[in-house]
């Protein structure tokens, strides 16, 4: 798959590896070849999906070489936002490992991902006003959401980059590991997930993106829709009944 690799895990977790020289800068090309690689996971889920980008880094960012004017602006934005999007869009847990640097359009692959699990030494940031541009691959509104718009713009009008203690203190990133253990931990938890009722995780993950993404009464309206939908799934008749059977905590899913 040029610069990706996608591994498929016996226990249902999807580990997709960014792999171009020098830091995984991410050119048009790899976000197209990241749009297709996402909408084959669309039509073959896997039970949750790992992203990183080997052990120096993340992404660096956007390939810098490919900006010019607000023509190839428009271009380069519409292959972030397609990409990214559609990741964000996948009805399973995507969990994204910060190892180095996660930059630019590298922390914004992160912030498009539920969880972000990075290592002690990792470094994250927004500096593209450090190149006169701002970031254009959804870091304006997810990382607002993310950490609140004060801290948002503290680090896109600054363009500084914070280390891992300082993003965990302010919520950028859920977990802090050791880089020797950073992948491992995230294929873990990735694992209990994809052990899970992995459709009603999908759903309650719409509920709250979509939920976030409009106002309180049509996110609680789309709640009481999806909290009917997932009645129809085998694994709540499997949930509901093992409990009334055996009590909590007993339910084998099958993720249907």
């Amino acid at each position: 798959m040029g610069d990706l690799t996608l591994e498929r895990r016996p226990d249902g977790v999807a580990v997709l590896r960014i792999d171009r020289p020098k830091l995984n800068p991410l050119s048009t090309g790899l976000l197209g070849e990241l749009a297709g690689v996402v909408r084959g996971l669309h039509e073959d889920l896997p039970g949750a999906l790992v992203i990183w980008g080997g052990e120096r880094c993340l992404s660096a960012g956007a390939d810098v070489s490919e900006f010019g004017g607000p023509e190839r602006g428009a271009e380069v934005g519409a292959a972030f936002h397609g990409a990214l999007d559609a990741l964000a869009a996948l009805p399973r847990a995507t969990i994204a490992v910060i190892t180095g640097y996660a930059l630019g359009g590298g922390l914004e692959l992160a912030l498009a991902c539920d969880f972000r699990f990075a290592s002690e030494g990792a470094r994250m940031g927004q500096p593209e006003v450090l190149l006169g541009v701002i970031p254009g691959g959804g870091g304006t509104q997810r990382l607002a959401r993310l950490v609140g718009p004060s801290r948002a713009k503290d680090l896109i009008l600054t363009g500084r980059q914070v280390r891992a203690d300082e993003a965990s203190a302010i919520g950028l990133v859920d977990r802090v590991c050791a880089a020797e253990t950073v992948l491992d931990d995230a294929i873990a938890y990735a694992s209990s997930l994809a052990s899970g009722a992995v459709v009603a995780q999908g759903l309650a993950k719409r509920a709250v993106d979509a939920g976030l993404a409009a106002g309180l009464a049509e996110g609680l309206a789309l709640e009481r829709q999806l909290f009917a939908e997932v009645f129809a799934t085998e694994d709540a008749e499997t949930g509901v009944r093992t409990f009334l059977e055996q009590g909590p905590g007993k339910a084998r899913f099958i993720g249907r």
